[in-house]
């Protein structure tokens, strides 16, 4: 299994306490009002906005949360940010790829370049990490939508390019400018996704140790505790003896 889909999996283990379920709301907030400023405010007519409440209403955000960050970029209230993505490596020379949302350029790279050297990394310039990913629309499903089967021929009738199941659900991949169509077919197929959004799938992954993946947790815990940045991808292959132990 690669490393995107193991980190979800190592993060649901660790458990969110308040502190971070509160930031993590903060970020899911600020891509909905951002996406509401960028298109309509209506999620029925800006995709992207469609995209960003689904995914925070799958990770609990309350309704009137979500309500308030549309009705924000409605009053043209809330600061203007910008999107920004950084790429580097982390401990063993694992690729990192950083999204941000930030309205201040240069304090959000100080920090995350300050984040990467403290802990083992190296920021790189844009595009140094990037070609060893790939961007997708990823579409998560428990395993109770259905045997392996028969997601698959769900998802490929919906438009997908590829599907990974096991034990703990599914993960259904598609072209990133597909997502919002092929999310809307699973939808009708297979009920309400876990999770629906864009990521980086590592076409080449980093063979990690456990040492490593300590570090590298470390790294990417400093990286998610900074309010300005929104998601952290990395292209680690651990096996499942170095999984048990973290």
């Amino acid at each position: 299994m690669a490393g995107h889909s193991k980190w979800a999996n190592i993060q649901h283990r660790k458990g969110r306490q308040d502190a971070a379920r509160s930031k993590l709301f903060s970020k899911l907030s600020k891509e909905i009002t951002v996406a509401a400023k960028m298109g309509d405010p209506d999620p029925e007519k800006n995709p992207r906005l469609r995209l960003a409440v689904k995914e925070a209403k799958s990770q609990s955000v309350p309704k009137d949360v979500i309500d308030r960050a549309i009705k924000k970029s409605v009053a043209g209230e809330g600061d203007e940010y910008e999107e920004i993505r950084y790429e580097g490596y982390g401990p063993n020379g694992v690729a990192v790829i950083v999204e941000a949302m930030t309205d201040n350029r240069n304090r959000t790279a100080s920090n995350v370049r300050s984040t990467f050297s403290k802990n083992g990394g190296n920021l790189g310039e844009t595009g140094s990490v990037g070609f060893m990913f790939d961007r997708k629309g990823e579409v998560s499903y428990p395993a109770s939508a259905g045997d392996a089967d028969a997601v698959f021929e769900a998802a490929i009738e919906a438009g997908a390019e590829d599907v990974e199941s096991s034990e703990e659900g599914h993960i259904i991949w598609c072209e990133d400018t597909d997502l919002n169509d092929v999310s809307g077919a699973l939808e009708a197929a297979l009920g309400e996704s876990t999770s629906t959004k864009l990521i980086w799938k590592p076409t080449t992954t980093t063979e990690m140790d456990l040492d490593g993946m300590e570090k590298l947790m470390k790294l990417v815990d400093a990286l998610e505790d900074d309010d300005d940045v929104q998601r952290v991808t990395t292209n680690f292959e651990a096996s499942d003896e170095v999984m048990e132990q973290l």
